[in-house]
């Protein structure tokens, strides 16, 4: 790839902070969006700006082809069997609160529901939401000092009370790249279908529902060089048509009597109201950039430059790096010394350099590693090796000042 070309897509990596070009790091929390994708939004609203699926003219039937098209790259993107299975939301946090709230419908009190050490909170808070109303048991996969989950543990966890299983497929602080397949198995041999939060897997690797064979499946526009306000769930064709609606109102009904609604098909079932079609078209337009620039060439220049940056970081004195599990995605977590994470982010915008601090809404994998909050950097496609350089040599800049 010519990443210098790829660099011109992305205007926002011309500025300047505090006099110094900018080195974006921060794309575990949201990525940049190149200008195919802006200029989708702009077409989008001067020239087909219509609600969708509800009109015979011609600007509507545009505004709903491009938005259909997008469901069938997403379907494409992730291999799902059917259009019917690719539901649209407002990102991967919506997703998870779908699932929970309507699967959590057939739940009972006392069952019980495993997630892991490493959840965001988004994976966490959806369940405890739901534990209040039914008073459902979270039980918790541990995870090792490298950031592994411990598998053997997992399977001690099943019981007969087991009815779900929600866990991330790429750790958004450790970079850990989980053994979702192998989990899926194991809970499937017990009856359990599985939730995967994908959000930090989808921009970086080849997703692929069907070898997974994972019962649901989310993912965030935002993170993988598309608008925010726009993501996606996948769910398993038998479980989505036996699982009431999340909302009510337009567009997922089928009939309405003020005696009785029925719904409509899938997915509309579980898209109540005017969806955000002009995101959701340029969601569309992300994805011809992603599959223009290929998946697995992307993974491979993240992974040189997390691999450039480990092994300088691991030469600054104090370095503690979290995760360290083989085959990690491009996220590198990180203290130097009793420097505080929020010290360490403030001064290194001070250099134009753009990372993520705090507990990453993740603060229970805080707690597991000791910790207040790490520093976080995290690599996506524009990013280069001079960047890497700059950003290690702007903590070790830092590192002197409190040494």
């Amino acid at each position: 790839m010519n990443i210098a070309e790829i660099r011109r897509d992305f205007p926002i990596l011309e500025r300047q902070i505090e006099g110094k070009p900018l080195v974006y790091l921060d794309n575990a929390a949201t990525s940049q969006t190149p200008r195919q994708v802006v200029e989708t939004i702009e077409q989008m609203y001067y020239r087909h700006k219509a609600n969708v699926h509800r009109g015979v003219h011609t600007i509507s039937q545009e505004a709903t082809d491009l938005l259909e098209s997008t469901r069938e790259k997403v379907r494409c993107f992730i291999n799902a069997g059917s259009t019917d299975e690719v539901i649209f939301t407002r990102g991967t946090t919506e997703g998870i609160n779908l699932v929970a709230s309507s699967m959590g419908d057939r739940f009972d009190n006392g069952d019980e529901i495993i997630i892991t050490a490493m959840e965001h909170h988004s994976n966490i808070v959806p369940w405890q939401l739901l534990g209040q109303r039914k008073r459902i048991r979270l039980r918790v996969v541990p995870v090792d000092d490298r950031g592994e989950l411990n598998l053997q543990a997992y399977e001690d966890l099943f019981t007969e009370n087991t009815r779900f299983v929600s866990l991330a497929h790429v750790s958004n602080v450790l970079g850990t790249v989980n053994p979702v397949a192998q989990m899926v198995e194991m809970a499937h041999r017990h009856g359990v279908p599985v939730l995967v939060d994908g959000a930090q897997a989808a921009p970086h690797l080849a997703v692929d529902v069907r070898q997974l064979d994972c019962d649901f499946y989310t993912l965030s526009s935002h993170k993988m060089y598309g608008p925010t306000g726009v993501g996606v769930l996948y769910g398993k064709r038998h479980l989505l048509q036996a699982m009431p609606p999340y909302q009510g109102g337009g567009e997922m009904i089928g009939n309405v009597t003020f005696e009785k609604t029925t719904w409509a098909d899938l997915p509309f079932k579980f898209e109540a109201g005017t969806p955000d079609f002009v995101g959701i078209a340029a969601f569309g337009a992300a994805i011809d950039y992603v599959n223009a620039l290929g998946i697995d060439a992307i993974a491979a220049h993240e992974h040189i430059l997390l691999e450039e940056a480990t092994r300088l970081l691991q030469q600054i004195p104090g370095m503690r790096i979290f995760g360290t599990a083989p085959g990690k995605g491009a996220v590198i977590s990180f203290l130097v010394g009793n420097i505080s994470s929020y010290d360490m982010g403030l001064l290194l915008d001070k250099l134009g350099i753009a990372v993520r601090t705090g507990h990453h809404c993740a603060q229970p994998l805080m707690a597991r590693y000791g910790v207040q909050g790490m520093v976080r950097a995290s690599f996506a496609v524009y990013n280069t090796l001079p960047e890497v350089q700059r950003f290690v040599e702007g903590v070790r800049r830092v590192a002197a000042m409190f040494g």
